[in-house]
């Protein structure tokens, strides 16, 4: 089984020198790393080619944002299993995709997503914030319930059958592919009780209030139109909940 592991970067050589070793590093090699680049200014590109026995497909062309990145790289892979990793996260542990390809054994099974963690920038061996996914069920994405996109593998044919990312959203067409594919086209899923991905603090949606304020008004507006059942009290009150949680909790070590 064979997983496709997609990269997309933009000036990301501060950081994504470790995306590529937490992907080298990985215990299963049954793979492919794509990187989709949108024509890099910085060292990007050189940085990418400084990583000693990394292999990895390298794209680099302008886009149209970063989930227009994305469906190109999905449009390349070859790989049985689709998942993402962005380019200033990294792999928690060796084995994450040894555990995804485990769980994809069963070949009834679509989807699969896990927990991940939010670490400091500079110190990214101190968590931040825990994002623990828990269980699925129906109807949990119009209490703004969703997995973090980074641990989230799906099936390459599902892609080539529903579709890829929705480019009308600018900054949450991620939230609206998910709860598509999960809540309107009900594609199985696992949950996997495992940290897979860390995430440095300061990506594009949390870089400033003005993006969080426009991914939470496209995150409302999917709700609205996929459509999903949902008070919009309700929805911002457990978001809100939920986001204040993840600073008070930590993974078992």
């Amino acid at each position: 089984m064979k997983i496709s592991v997609i990269t997309v970067c933009f000036n990301a050589a501060d950081t994504i020198a470790d995306t590529l070793r937490s992907v080298l590093k990985q215990n299963y090699k049954e793979l492919e790393h794509i990187i989709v680049d949108g024509c890099s200014t910085d060292n990007t590109l050189k940085v990418i080619a400084s990583v000693t026995g990394h292999t990895c497909r390298v794209v680099c062309e302008p886009d149209r944002g970063i989930y227009d990145a994305m469906n190109k790289g999905i449009s390349l892979a070859t790989g049985d299993i689709v998942g993402f990793l962005n380019a200033d996260d990294f792999y928690a542990s060796v084995d994450v995709l040894s555990t995804i390809a485990t769980v994809f054994a069963d070949p009834y099974l679509d989807s699969c997503y896990g927990d991940l963690c939010y670490v400091n920038q500079k110190n990214t061996g101190k968590t931040v914030r825990y994002w623990r996914s828990g269980d699925f069920s129906p109807g949990v994405f119009s209490w703004s319930w969703c997995p973090p996109h980074p641990t989230f593998y799906v099936r390459r044919p599902i892609y080539n059958r529903l579709g890829g990312f929705d480019l009308s959203y600018k900054i949450a067409a991620d939230f609206e592919l998910m709860a598509r594919y999960l809540e309107v086209q009900k594609i199985s899923t696992l949950y996997v009780p495992k940290v897979l991905v860390k995430m440095r603090l300061g990506g594009t949606t949390n870089r400033s209030f003005k993006n969080i304020y426009r991914q939470n008004k496209e995150i409302w507006r999917v709700v609205r139109n996929l459509p999903l059942r949902a008070s919009i009290v309700k929805f911002f009150t457990y978001k809100i909940f939920l986001k204040i949680s993840q600073f008070f909790y930590r993974p078992a070590s």
